[in-house]
C-alpha cells in the first residue's frame, strides 16, 4: 500500500485553517465540524503512516485502535470524544428538537474544538515525522 499520510496530514491542516476562519466569521457550528474533520484526517494520516487502512469517523475509536506503542493517553481520547459529537449535529437541523445547528454552537464550543483538534494533529504529526 502506498502511504498517503502526507496527503491526509496536509488536508487535516487545511481543515484546521478552515475551522479557524469559520471561528473568526462567527460560524461556530462549522468551526466545530471543520475541527472534527481536521482531527479525523490527522488520525487517518497516522494510520496511513503505519500502513493500516482505517474507516469511519470516530476519532476516539480510531485512537483507541492504534497499536499500544502509539496510543495516546485517556485525556486526549476524551478530547477526541468531544470532537466526535460534532460530526453530524453541526450540520443537520433534524438532530435538534428545534432550531438550526447555528443556534446551538457557541464561541466556547468552537474555541475548544479547535484547541482539541490542534492537540490531536500535533500528537499525530509527532508520530509520523
Amino acid at each position: 500500500m502506498v502511504s498517503r499520510a502526507g496527503d491526509w496530514l496536509r488536508q487535516a491542516l487545511r481543515d484546521l485553517e478552515h475551522a479557524e476562519k469559520a471561528f473568526e466569521d462567527g460560524h461556530f457550528e462549522w468551526a466545530c465540524f471543520s475541527a472534527q474533520q481536521a482531527a479525523e484526517k490527522a488520525v487517518k494520516a497516522l494510520f496511513q503512516h503505519i500502513s493500516i487502512e482505517i474507516w469511519g469517523h470516530s476519532i476516539s475509536r480510531m485512537l483507541d485502535s492504534l497499536p499500544d506503542n502509539l496510543k495516546p493517553d485517556h485525556v486526549l481520547v476524551d478530547k477526541a470524544k468531544e470532537l466526535d459529537r460534532h460530526y453530524i449535529p453541526t450540520r443537520y437541523p433534524n438532530l435538534h428538537s428545534e432550531g438550526a445547528p447555528m443556534d446551538y454552537y457557541t464561541k466556547d464550543d468552537a474555541r475548544r474544538a479547535i484547541m482539541y483538534a490542534k492537540e490531536i494533529i500535533e500528537f499525530c504529526r509527532n508520530k509520523i515525522v
